[in-house]
């Protein structure tokens, strides 16, 4: 198995002095193709702080960042960049979804922001969106969706093109339990399908779709778990 994502002895530090907040603290994480990784723990353990290092939205203070093998502190903002519009997919609990596009038209637009023709990338949206069944809403505006197929269609956006990392953020947070894991289970099957997988949940049962379980505290990774595993074990070994 490849590690698509790895960190290695990664740090973040915020403020100085008194105020000197330490969110990561040497943490070692690889992400192979293929596999889907949850991560746990409590409010202000670091979860959030993780994803954005795991996106190249932040640099860590200290340690190193790998996508695909490359290590990102040596590249410029624009390389930087690039790598986030090319290789990494994000998936928000709000959706992030533009109003005013279709849903094919959301999907597709990271691609033709990265200079693909209109005609290329509404391919690859429909293909995309296919693969989550939910071609037939590719017209439908976000207001005249549900919640599930938002989420759906979030996932597409995120997945379109030649992505190979798929960072999800309590990406269940807005929906109700059956949607949920009806989530979880997209995440899983894009995952089987080539893709590495981080996902931020503070659910349990949610967690237990993933090959492995994570847990933060303090910034620290303090345990894991391979999955599946009952959610009431989870619930044990984060606390």
């Amino acid at each position: 198995m490849t590690a698509v994502l790895e960190l290695r002895g990664v740090s973040k530090t915020y403020g100085t002095g008194a105020a000197e907040v330490h969110a990561l603290v040497d943490v070692d994480l690889a992400v192979g193709d293929g596999e889907l990784v949850a991560i746990m723990g409590p409010s202000g353990s670091g979860k959030s702080t993780l994803l954005t290092m795991a996106g190249t939205l932040e640099l860590p203070t200290a340690g190193e960042v790998f996508i695909g093998g490359q290590p990102i502190s040596g590249l410029s903002r624009n390389e930087q960049a690039r790598i986030r519009r090319r290789s990494v997919g994000y998936v928000f609990q709000d959706f992030n979804l533009l109003a005013g596009l279709t849903a094919a038209e959301n999907v597709s637009l990271p691609l033709e922001l990265d200079g693909v023709n209109a005609k290329t990338a509404h391919r690859a949206a429909l293909s995309a969106m296919r693969q989550l069944d939910i071609e037939e809403k590719a017209d439908r505006f976000p207001d005249e969706l549900s919640g599930g197929e938002r989420q759906r269609v979030a996932i597409a956006r995120s997945i379109v093109g030649d992505r190979n990392l798929l960072l999800a953020d309590e990406p269940t947070g807005a929906l109700d339990s059956v949607n949920g894991e009806a989530v979880m289970r997209m995440l899983r099957n894009a995952c089987q399908a080539g893709i590495a997988g981080v996902v931020v949940t503070h659910d349990a049962q949610l967690a237990s779709w993933a090959d492995r379980v994570v847990f933060l505290r303090d910034g620290r990774v303090v345990d894991q778990t391979a999955a599946p595993m009952e959610p009431e074990s989870l619930l044990v070994q984060g606390s």
